[in-house]
């Protein structure tokens, strides 16, 4: 009888180790902000933990700047927006491939015109011949002003582009160094709301393909090959947040669950200044809209920042969140008197 009890508590005890993933460490880049709430939801109620994933968190200012740390291997994984900088590297050969959406329309980027030009400048052709901002000269935002002056039969060429830090870009208003600038939250609402600029334009209303996706997660190819399953439970646990966020986006149960982790983790100074800013959308899927991938990369093409296009299946892997929404099943029904578009 004492020999089929132990027999029997080995057997649980083997099952139980057979059941539990062994732990991998996967370093993954971030830009401290709110979007990267998701990551923190998901790192905060222990998804990755319960998934086997030892996660190990850098910031990083942009995305753009380190495309090559994440080829090298020094980074596994990286949460950015869609530059020039990736389009490159993949077209080098580089270990790099877009993995699931992480923002996408709406986005809330505004074009603010300096206070001196109110009752001047009202649309979008009164800025021709003007020095209009953009944060890096082969940034998402430089796709976004290029496609919105294309609206106005204008190109980058009737502007003078100037390259400006989102921080600065309130005191390049103010001060006369630009007439205009495309600006993200929370910075836009922020620089209206102290006089600096005025809006006349967003970027949602004018720039197609819609949904835009503007930032992603991005994998070192090498490294999730040796991972694969690591890399499978890391994105369940990751859409399980998305789809956490995506409730609170509309105003669900968990709203200031969400919030509170935001605060936690740095990502916004109070809660008043979450509620007041808006947020931005994604896909609550994770699917990346590649007509928007596509022609953002056409435009780079076009005006010269990379060589050639590149086929969607060399940019793109829907495998992981293929994975990950079919083990978490159909997504939740947002809140139904919930007007707020995107993040469904």
């Amino acid at each position: 009888m004492k020999f089929a009890i132990s027999m029997l508590a080995l057997l649980a005890a083997t099952t139980a180790q057979a059941q539990t993933p062994a732990t991998v460490k996967v370093n993954l880049g971030t830009v401290q902000s709110f979007g990267a709430v998701v990551t923190y939801i998901a790192q905060d109620k222990g998804y990755f933990r319960d998934a086997g994933i030892e996660l190990n968190i850098s910031f990083m200012n942009s995305s753009a700047n380190v495309m090559a740390i994440l080829a090298r291997g020094d980074l596994n994984i990286v949460e950015g927006g869609v530059s020039v900088g990736f389009f490159n590297a993949v077209n080098q050969n580089l270990p790099i491939i877009m993995t699931t959406d992480r923002v996408s329309t709406p986005i809330h980027h505004h074009l603010l015109v300096a206070p001196k030009h109110k009752g001047k400048i009202t649309k979008l052709a009164d800025l021709k011949g003007m020095n209009v901002g953009t944060n890096a000269a082969g940034a998402v935002t430089t796709y976004e002003l290029g496609k919105m002056f294309a609206r106005s039969g204008m190109t980058l060429k009737d502007i003078e582009l100037k390259v400006v830090g989102f921080p600065q870009m309130g005191a390049a208003l103010q001060n006369g160094a630009l007439d205009a600038t495309l600006i993200i939250p929370p910075f836009a609402a922020a620089f209206e709301q102290q006089g600096l600029g005025f809006s006349i334009a967003n970027a949602d209303d004018l720039v197609e393909p819609s949904p835009m996706t503007i930032a992603v997660s991005y994998v070192n190819t090498d490294w999730a090959a040796k991972n694969k399953e690591a890399m499978k439970r890391f994105f369940v646990a990751y859409m399980r947040a998305t789809r956490e966020y995506c409730t609170a986006y509309h105003h669900g149960a968990n709203r200031k669950e969400v919030i509170d982790i935001a605060l936690k983790y740095g990502l916004e100074k109070s809660a008043a200044n979450v509620e007041k800013n808006p947020w931005t959308g994604r896909n609550m899927n994770g699917a990346i809209n590649m007509p928007s991938i596509m022609d953002m990369q056409q435009f780079y093409l076009q005006t010269g920042f990379v060589k050639r296009v590149l086929p969607g299946e060399k940019l793109y892997t829907s495998e992981y969140i293929d994975h990950a929404n079919k083990v978490l099943g159909p997504p939740p029904v947002v809140k139904p008197d919930s007007k707020l578009p995107g993040c469904r």
